[in-house]
């Protein structure tokens, strides 16, 4: 589980932390589980539930000191939509692209911190974030187009 968090996850804190709350979800839940064979394909769901979530509220922190305030009901919901569909295609980014982009783009770390975390040159992440980028902008404009 804990690979597979990291796979998906920002940083190895929050794929920890991913990892932790979908133990705590399996053992409070373990008794609604119908199918003993689904247990493995279920704690992956919760993983990647996990994992959503965190980059969700990494966003919405982002949002809330950017936000204006009392926005309406229908620009809450596209706002709410928007943040959905950016959290899903950062999600489906390969992990060393996930990982460069969240560190640069959402948590707003220096480059040269980003490169030494990761073990790579300056110019290697610069690379990395280049095609993270180019990646995210391309599948949001397929969301979009759709």
């Amino acid at each position: 589980m804990r690979r597979f968090a990291l796979s998906l996850c920002a940083s190895p804190q929050d794929a920890e932390d991913a990892a932790q709350e979908a133990l705590i979800i399996l053992y409070r839940k373990i008794g609604t589980l119908r199918a003993t064979g689904a247990l493995a394909s279920w704690m992956f769901r919760i993983v990647r539930n996990e994992c959503l979530r965190q980059l969700r509220l990494l966003a919405s922190r982002s949002d809330e000191v950017t936000a204006e305030p009392e926005a309406s009901a229908e620009e809450e919901a596209l706002r709410r939509w928007e943040v959905e569909r950016i959290a899903t295609a950062v999600s489906a980014l390969p992990r060393d692209q996930r990982q460069v982009l969240v560190m640069r783009d959402v948590q707003g770390l220096p480059g040269s911190t980003v490169a030494r975390c990761l073990g790579l040159s300056t110019a290697a992440m610069k690379s990395r974030l280049h095609r993270a980028r180019a990646a995210l902008r391309h599948s949001l404009e397929r969301t979009h187009q759709s």
